[in-house]
Formats: structure tokens, sequence, C-alpha cells
């Protein structure tokens, strides 16, 4: 029976992951900051920092691992720690991939992230384009990889480079966007909301995270949604879907992206430089390598993610809200000075 070690595994993705292994017979060891609450006869869950390399050689030593799904990672929402930030997903990078090496492990999986890049490049993004991150969450992401390519000597890693994952149970800074559509407020849009921003569906990355662990040797992929439609469509699909009497309107372009950074300077906005791009810019993963090399291929739309996360928010709507000891994805975050455009609407 294959046993694989699921860093993150009490998170969103994280937990989807854990779970589709579970359910296909596999044994899982989750390590996570906060405790998970999942239970199955085949699953080990151990409250840990992935930076106490001490730590992390006991788990190694106390199990066999066919490989190792790298997922977690310290996000840039609200309040950012960023030694803690920079430190988890560097260090703590490192510390399981030496372990991983030193146990003998065939194989890495790592999801990094599309905030490599920060701005328009006018096509989709392809595997070999020089990244150039604009803030602290994708500097960490590109050292990590970094660092990951030095271990590839003796352990082969897979790079998974993802745009903003969703699913039912992803909250974060959505969460902001559900309570606007739930009371019926203006959805705002920066500039005329025609931009393209690609998501992936989070069935669809643990179906390229199990694909990755049989790709022979070592290899960076980009995934992501098909038919990216604009973020006004997306947005009007989800009220449309929701029933709600929102309407999307647009923000003159220039001046709300001044505020929005004057704001995120001033510490009381949860969005940061990362979130300009997907707000205001087209950004579009090229996926033909993953395809030709994995026969992998994406199965759920943009609208219909979107949808899906809005009807779990909607449902669980007081429970989200009473939540604490979770992982980011997985509580709603601080709304900040959102709120003030959230009374105005």
């Amino acid at each position: 029976m294959a046993k694989y070690l699921v860093t993150g595994g009490a998170g969103f993705f994280g937990g989807i992951l854990k779970n589709r292994l579970l359910e296909e017979g596999a044994e899982v060891v989750s390590v996570d900051l906060v405790p998970d609450s999942a239970r199955h006869p085949s699953l080990t869950s151990i409250q840990a920092d992935i930076r106490d390399q001490e730590r992390m050689r006991a788990v190694f030593a106390a199990h066999r691992f066919s490989a190792v799904f790298h997922i977690a990672a310290q996000l840039a929402h609200d309040r950012v720690n960023h030694d803690l930030l920079w430190t988890s997903n560097v260090d703590g990078t490192q510390a399981i991939a030496r372990c991983a090496l030193e146990a003998g492990v065939k194989k890495l999986v790592f999801t990094s992230s599309n905030c490599l890049w920060a701005s328009n490049m006018g096509r989709p993004v392809r595997e070999g384009d020089p990244p150039a991150p604009a803030e602290i969450y994708g500097e960490s992401k590109l050292s990590a990889e970094k660092l990951l390519h030095e271990f590839e000597s003796g352990l082969e890693v897979v790079i998974l480079r993802c745009p903003t994952i969703i699913d039912s149970g992803r909250l974060g800074l959505l969460a902001i966007l559900f309570e606007f559509i739930r009371e019926n407020k203006t959805v705002w849009v920066v500039g005329s909301g025609e931009n393209r921003y690609q998501f992936i569906y989070a069935g669809d990355l643990a179906d390229a995270c199990v694909r990755a662990v049989d790709f022979p040797g070592s290899g960076t992929f980009n995934v992501g949604s098909d038919n990216v439609p604009s973020l006004r469509a997306c947005y009007e699909a989800v009220i449309a879907e929701a029933g709600s009497r929102s309407r999307v309107r647009s923000l003159p372009k220039a001046p709300a992206l001044a505020v929005m950074r004057l704001a995120h300077a001033l510490k009381i906005s949860p969005l940061g430089p990362y979130h300009y791009r997907m707000i205001a810019e087209d950004f579009v993963f090229d996926t033909t390598r993953i395809r030709q090399a994995m026969g992998w291929q994406p199965t759920v739309t943009n609208s219909q993610m979107l949808a899906s996360a809005y009807r779990y928010y909607a449902e669980n709507h007081d429970e989200i809200l009473a939540r604490e000891n979770v992982s980011a994805h997985s509580r709603a975050a601080q709304m900040g000075i959102l709120r003030l455009l959230k009374w105005i609407s």
C-alpha cells in the first residue's frame, strides 16, 4: 500500500488532496501547524511545524513514504508576519526536501504559485518565462523553487504552478466577495472588468498532483482552467446562481489602484500587490506542457468553481463566521477598509 506525506494536510487544498489519496486506498500522514479534524483509519495526523527539522526527521523515520506532497505555505493575507511567512515557505521547504532526500523518498510534488509574476505579459504565461514577483509571498515561492532544484540530483521534484485554487469550501478573500453578493451589495470591478484571470479547480489540481507521482524525473508545470471568461462574467454568473440583487459596476482603474496601494501601505486592507493583477489585469497560464507530458486536463470552469464555492458559503455562513484555529483559506478574511466600500454599495 502506498503511503504519502501531505504537508498542510489540515488546510483547504491539502485536505482535498488528502481525501483523494485516502479514497484511492493509500495511507496518508498529514502534518500541519493547525489541528486536523479529519478522521480515517488510514490517516495519521501530526500537528507540527515543518521548520522543525528534527521533528520532521522523526516523522520520516517513523514512516516509509512513497512520495511527499508539499502543500503547506503561509499566505500574505491580512496582517502579514513576514518572518513566519518567509521561514515557513523557504526554510520549511528546505527542511522537508532534506528529510525526504535523507530518507530515500523518490518523489516530491510542490505546489507553487502564479504570484511569481506581477504583470500582464499580453499572452498566456509559459514555464520558461522569467519570474518577477512583486511581493513577499511570490518571492518566497520563487526562492522555494530555486532551493528545490538543488535537491534534484537525488530527489525527483515536480513543481506545479497554480493560479487561485477554487472549490466548495474555499473562503479567504473570496468570502468578502460572497458577503457582498449574499447581502445584495454592488460588486465592484476595477476598470471594465473584462480582464481574464484564471483559476484552478481543486479536484483538477489534486489530479495533477497524483499524476505527478508517476511522471519520470523532475519538471515544472503550469495548471489552470480552460476557456477563461472575464471577471465581470464570472461575478455575474455567481450573482445569478445566488439569486442575488447585486449588480456588477466599474471603478475607474487608475484611482482605484492608487487607493488600493495606499490602503495596503497603511495596513488597512487585506489586498496585497499581487491582488492588483487579479483585480485589474489578465493572467492566464499556458498549460500545454502538462497536457502533453501527463495527459492532464481541467474539467471545471471558473464560473462553475465560484458558484460551488458560493453555495458552500451561503449554506454554512454562521458556522464559517465562528471558525477559529483553521487555515487562512478555510475562514473568511478580515474585510478591513473594504467594509467601507460595502457600506456605500
